[in-house]
């Protein structure tokens, strides 16, 4: 049987880790790389397991699914958490996998909430998965692709667990209830008010299921109030730091950038129901002006800096119907990112081109030395010319008379702003054309 580094003895385990299944059969969900002919079930069926990390969110059974592979390739299985362990569990572990290499025996490492590892520790793992020591099985919730080291992705295949649904929940539940209280079955709807509240979490889920089971005592009868008891302080899964917390702005942002106004609100009532810090969501929101909607609904930026005014001042929940204001009005509003789109060309100029000195006309000339030399000479001041504009004249270096970064767009107020530009820039060349005798 494998082994766990180290030994539970006579302590409390969770249902959760009781009623962990013992054959692929049982393992509920993640049929996308663990159902019948797919390339995992294949290796692990033949017992050529190679290493690999297990990304998903928690409680979707990635160390269910590791503890599951050791047993059925046969292998010991040390276990360790990234989140506790240092150097010298680490080198405890390799020392075991030695002992089991040595003696002919296959050995599954691994490793919980791997992405808390540091680049050193990760890199201690490489030499040992190379001369097959052990077999590594890393889980975490955050993307492996900005938490690990390219060389330990490279050594082992990543695999997407994702959330259970409901109805998946269900099924582990009523599997769990039968196990606990055989006599008595749990109701379907009371096992779908548990399944809804563990928001694709098998470990909650069944962590709702033993407190019930305790409140029930020696009745085992589940009934309307003890769910709702067991639910009371049931709050839904929002990792404000990872994955969870920046798909969830993500799809905020591209609501509204849609014009999807019902989708917006429904990302924003989810972020909040999780726990989002609304400041959060208000400082995002007034991006989304700029990002989005720019100078074709200008109202829109003021909008959203009074929204988050709202909020600091009034707090909740009149805050949250100021925020929700905007979020509605943005999704609605004329859509333009020209002002995004050159702002982001202009610093990439920055970077990329030297720095040009400032032409002298565009300087100030506050003492006769400067004067002197040039400083403000020829500069002609815009509200002496025609229309308070200064046709032909040149603002940027020499080098780039001719950039052209912001073209608004033809909806909102820009269709306006982009009639007025063509007009000032058709004078500016004509004017240009005039300085330098060039034919129309």
């Amino acid at each position: 049987m494998p082994a766990d580094l180290f030994d539970r003895g006579n302590a409390y385990e969770p249902l959760a880790s009781r009623l962990r299944p013992s054959s692929l059969n049982e393992y509920v969900g993640q049929d996308h790389i663990i159902g019948p002919n797919t390339p995992l079930r294949y290796s692990i069926e033949r017992g050529q397991l190679h290493s690999l990390i297990l990304w998903g969110p928690p409680g979707v059974g990635k160390t269910t699914l590791a503890r599951l592979i050791a047993r059925l390739i046969e292998a010991e299985f040390l276990s360790l958490s990234a989140v506790m362990a240092g150097v010298k569990d680490i080198r405890d572990a390799v020392m075991q996998a030695q002992q089991y290499h040595a003696r002919g025996r296959k050995t599954i490492l691994f490793i919980d909430e791997v992405h808390r590892f540091n680049k050193a520790q990760q890199d201690a793992f490489l030499p040992y998965v190379e001369d097959g020591t052990f077999i590594f099985i890393g889980a975490t919730t955050e993307n492996p692709s900005f938490e690990l080291n390219n060389a330990l992705l490279s050594r082992a295949q990543v695999y997407i667990l994702q959330s259970l649904t409901e109805t998946q929940l269900v099924l582990i539940l009523q599997n769990a209830w039968q196990r606990l209280s055989p006599s008595t079955p749990l109701a379907e709807a009371h096992a779908m008010q548990l399944a809804q509240a563990a928001d694709g979490d098998a470990r909650k889920a069944l962590n709702f299921l033993e407190y019930a089971q305790q409140l029930a005592g020696e009745a085992a009868t589940l009934d309307s109030s003890i769910i709702e008891q067991v639910l009371q302080h049931s709050v839904r899964r929002f990792d404000k730091h990872g994955d969870a917390f920046y798909d969830q702005i993500s799809a905020l942002h591209k609501s509204v950038r849609g014009s999807d106004p019902d989708a917006a609100l429904y990302w924003f009532a989810r972020m909040l129901d999780g726990g989002c810090d609304p400041l959060y969501i208000a400082r995002r929101v007034v991006r989304m002006a700029s990002e989005d909607i720019g100078n074709a609904d200008p109202r829109a930026l003021t909008l959203c800096v009074n929204a988050w005014d709202v909020q600091q001042r009034l707090g909740s929940p009149e805050g949250e119907l100021a925020l929700a204001q905007a979020i509605v009005y943005l999704a609605v509003a004329a859509k333009s990112n020209a002002v995004y789109k050159a702002y982001n060309q202009a610093r990439a100029m920055v970077k990329q081109q030297p720095s040009y000195p400032v032409p002298l006309h565009l300087r100030n000339a506050p003492t006769e030395l400067m004067a002197q030399a040039g400083f403000g000479e020829a500069y002609r001041y815009a509200h002496n010319e025609p229309d308070a504009f200064a046709a032909g004249e040149n603002y940027f270096p020499p080098e780039l008379q001719q950039t052209r970064l912001y073209e608004p767009v033809e909806r909102g107020l820009e269709h306006r702003i982009a009639d007025k530009l063509k007009h000032l820039r058709d004078l500016n060349d004509r004017a240009q054309q005039q300085r330098y005798n060039m034919p129309e």
